[in-house]
C-alpha cells in the first residue's frame, strides 16, 4: 500500500522525538537513525514491534508522556502470558472515542439509535470503547456488560434497543434465547456491531437471522486503541481502517517483507497520533489482505478482508498445518450443519486422534450422511481424515465472551 503525504509527515514528525519520549523505543532502535527516515523504503527496513517486546517491558515501560499526562492504562487480558498495559493521554481517548464514532456512522447508526452494550467493562478496551464511541455520537448507550441474559433480555425489550454490540459468541447465546423464549416480535434491533473473535459465515447468518439484524465487523486490538479502527460498511466487503490514524501493512509472516495489496499475509499496525504508548511496526499475528480498488461504498478508507485467523492459532494433526477458519470453511461447505462445532485433538497409543464435533438437527440415516459428507470435505480441503460426530442443537457450550473450539489435550 502506498502510503500518503500526510502518512509520513506524521511519521517522521514521531520518529523525530520517539527515542526521547519512549525507553522501550531507544532501546529498540538503538543504533537507528530514526531521523534519516524520509521514504516509505525508509520506513520499512525499520525493524518490528512484537508482543512478546511489549510484554518485556511491563508494567509501564511503553509509556512515551510524563505521568501527569496519562489519565486512563487498559490492558490485554494476559491469557497466554505477561498482560500488556497501555496508558492513554486524554487526547487518545478524544482520538479513540472520534474513530468509535465514525465506526457507528459508517454502519448507519445515528443518535436516535440505542446502543445495547454486552462487552466487558475495566481493564478491557471492550465495553469502556463501545460506550465511549455511543457517547460522542450522541446515541444512548445502554452499559449492560456482560452476562445476565435475563437482564439484558428484559432491558432490550423495556428500553426498546435498537443496536446490539457483542462478541460473536454472546450474539448468538441472546439470539438462541431470544428464539427459545418467543420475544422476537418483542424486540426493536436491527443492527449488531460485532468483534473480539473470528466467526464463520454460517453463524453470522444465524444471528442476522434469528435477530431480524444486520451485522457489522468491528476491528481493533488494545495495543492499539481497542476495538474502533475499522469496520465493514454496507457492502459488507471487508473492513474499512482509519488511516488518519493508524497505518497498516500486510507483511510476509516468515520473512517480514511487504506483501502487495491483494495478498494475504500478516497486518502490520503503526499508529500516527497515538501519544501515551505509541507503537511502531506492531505485528498483530492477524492474517487477511489488503482490498485493493475502491469500495462500493464509495468511502476512500483503505480495506482489510475479514481476518482468516492468525499466524499463533495454527495446530498441527498428522502433518497438516491448519487454522480454525478452514474448519468453519468445511462446516459452511457440508449440508445439515449448524454454525457451532469444537475440534478434539488427541493422542492415543502414539497416534494423533482428530474428532469435529459439530451441531445439526439432523438424526439416524440423514445424521450418518451428514457426518461421512463432512470427514470427506474436511479430507479434500485440509489433507487429513477426522472423526466427524453430529451432536444436538445447543449441545456444545456458549459463551458470553469467545467460545473456545480448539481442545488439543496432546501436550
Amino acid at each position: 500500500m502506498e502510503m500518503t503525504t500526510e502518512q509520513l509527515d506524521l511519521i517522521t514528525s514521531e520518529l523525530a522525538t520517539i527515542k526521547e519520549r519512549s525507553p522501550f523505543y531507544a532501546k529498540k532502535f538503538e543504533g537507528i537513525d530514526v531521523a534519516a527516515v524520509r521514504t516509505q523504503a525508509d520506513f520499512e527496513r525499520l525493524p518490528f514491534s512484537e508482543k512478546d517486546d511489549l510484554r518485556g517491558v511491563y508494567p509501564l515501560g511503553l509509556q512515551a508522556v510524563p505521568d501527569e499526562e496519562v489519565v486512563r492504562i487498559h490492558s490485554s487480558s494476559g491469557t497466554t502470558g505477561t498482560p500488556v498495559i497501555i496508558p492513554y493521554t486524554q487526547q487518545d481517548v478524544v482520538d479513540w472515542a472520534t474513530q468509535f464514532a465514525r465506526c457507528y456512522e459508517m454502519a448507519g447508526i445515528t443518535p436516535l439509535d440505542r446502543i445495547q452494550i454486552t462487552p466487558g467493562y475495566g481493564l478491557w478496551t471492550a465495553g469502556i470503547g463501545f460506550q465511549l464511541g455511543a457517547e460522542r455520537l450522541g446515541a444512548m448507550a445502554i452499559p449492560m456488560g456482560p452476562g445476565n441474559t435475563d437482564k439484558q433480555l428484559q432491558m432490550m425489550q423495556d428500553l426498546k434497543s435498537t443496536v446490539i454490540t457483542a462478541t460473536s459468541s454472546y450474539a448468538l447465546l441472546l439470539a438462541e434465547e431470544i428464539s427459545k423464549r418467543g420475544l422476537r416480535d418483542k424486540i426493536h434491533l436491527k443492527k449488531g456491531v460485532i468483534g473480539s473473535e473470528r466467526w464463520g459465515e454460517k453463524m453470522r447468518n444465524r444471528i442476522q437471522n434469528e435477530l431480524g439484524i444486520e451485522i457489522y465487523d468491528i476491528y481493533g486490538l488494545t495495543e492499539v486503541y481497542g476495538p474502533g479502527i475499522g469496520i465493514s460498511c454496507d457492502a459488507h466487503a471487508g473492513m474499512h481502517i482509519w488511516d488518519d490514524f493508524v497505518y497498516i501493512e500486510i507483511v510476509d509472516p516468515e520473512t517480514g517483507e511487504n506483501l502487495p495489496d491483494g495478498e494475504v499475509g500478516e497486518l502490520v499496525l503503526t499508529t500516527l497520533r497515538k501519544q501515551g504508548a505509541p507503537l511502531i511496526r506492531y505485528r498483530t499475528h492477524d492474517l487477511t489482505r489488503i482490498i485493493p480498488g475502491t469500495c462500493p461504498c464509495g468511502s476512500r478508507h483503505p480495506r482489510i478482508d475479514t481476518l482468516t485467523g492468525r499466524t499463533d492459532d495454527m495446530f498441527k494433526v498428522k502433518g497438516c498445518n491448519m487454522f480454525p477458519a478452514q474448519v468453519e470453511e468445511v462446516i459452511k461447505a457440508t449440508d445439515g450443519t449448524s454454525s457451532e462445532y469444537q475440534v478434539m485433538i488427541e493422542a492415543v497409543n502414539g497416534h494423533d486422534v482428530l474428532t469435529v464435533l459439530f451441531e445439526t438437527p439432523l438424526e439416524g440415516e440423514a445424521l450418518a450422511r451428514c457426518e461421512e459428507e463432512l470427514a470427506l470435505i474436511f479430507k479434500a480441503k485440509l489433507g487429513c481424515t477426522p472423526e466427524a460426530k453430529g451432536v444436538a442443537m445447543g449441545e456444545l457450550p456458549r459463551s458470553e465472551k469467545k467460545t473456545k473450539r480448539i481442545f488439543d489435550s496432546r501436550y
